[in-house]
């Protein structure tokens, strides 16, 4: 997605939209130095490299920064990877800084959602009401709390371009733990929701999905999902726990049916979800989330595995 695409964005930015494993990449062109935006999850990292490698993507050229606008194992998978490829400084919001040094795994949901990042090293630090020049442009830093409290947001006012992350998508934003796990969680989604649409914005780029123009619209669903969230903390466990399963399966591929019920009893996002919201057997909560995920054409059961659709 390009300036010349469907979605106008400045001249010399370029978008590479990934799956739900990986963030998108966002691409910032400048003679002075080139940055990137996120690097998605680390078994796509040679996917990553490929992108940055070509035409749309650096191109040959140096990188000058690798920015991440959170710290979860999608938008970080590749930072090593891709600062052993181009020996460049990463950037991380200031909120993250100290989970990341020194590395808490339980801290960046590693550990708690059964994900993975390799380890890396950040040389700097970016806190809300920066202003960065990349590609061209200037670039402020608004902080974005909510699906991760340490997130931030990147506005190019001239363009009216909005880097979100994984603050708003055109249809939602990611997962928000529930009062009775973090009590600040959904109210500081509020007031991320509340900024976003305080702002002048033309285009957002999310970290999953397309760039889109319909904001409005795309507030509207936000604000609708943030309520039911709101209104139903069972309803919000059981979408993060679908959540992570999903994810899971985007990384595996499949799992073994009768290995799922063991899996949700140790991993703790499940765990702790069950016993807070639904207190089911490990069985029947391998069994809700394989029903609910298969309704929706996320997965289906083939001969006792159950296979990412």
């Amino acid at each position: 997605m390009s300036a010349d695409g469907p979605v106008p964005l400045p001249q010399r930015m370029h978008v590479f939209v990934r799956d739900w494993l990986s963030s998108n990449n966002v691409v910032l062109k400048s003679d002075a130095g080139h940055v990137v935006i996120d690097s998605g999850y680390h078994t796509h990292a040679p996917l990553t490299l490929g992108l940055l490698e070509g035409r749309f993507g650096l191109a040959g050229g140096p990188l000058a920064l690798l920015v991440n606008s959170h710290c979860h194992s999608d938008h970080i998978g590749g930072n090593a990877a891709v600062r052993e490829r181009y020996g460049c400084p990463i950037a991380v919001p200031v909120g993250e800084a100290e989970l990341l040094d020194p590395w808490d795994a339980a801290g960046l949901l590693l550990t708690y959602a059964d994900q993975h990042a390799p380890q890396f090293r950040f040389d700097r630090t970016i806190a809300p009401g920066d202003v960065n020049r990349w590609g061209d442009l200037d670039w402020e830093a608004l902080a974005a709390p909510g699906h991760d409290m340490g997130a931030l947001m990147f506005y190019n006012r001239a363009h009216r371009v909005l880097i979100t992350g994984d603050a708003l998508w055109a249809n939602g934003f990611g997962f928000v733990l529930p009062r009775e796990i973090d009590a600040t969680c959904l109210p500081a989604t509020q007031a991320t929701l509340d900024l976003i649409a305080s702002l002048d914005v033309g285009v957002v780029v999310p970290g999953h999905g397309e760039p889109f123009v319909d904001v409005a619209g795309a507030l509207a669903r936000a604000y609708s999902r943030l309520a039911a969230l709101e209104a139903d903390p069972v309803r919000n466990a059981r979408h993060i726990m679908k959540a992570m399963l999903s994810f899971k399966l985007l990384e595996t591929r499949r799992m073994r049916l009768a290995d799922l019920p063991r899996y949700v009893e140790e991993v703790p996002v499940f765990r702790e979800m069950n016993a807070r919201f639904l207190r089911l057997s490990g069985a029947d909560v391998a069994e809700l989330l394989v029903r609910e995920l298969e309704r929706a054409g996320a997965v289906r059961c083939d001969a006792g595995w159950v296979v990412a659709a």
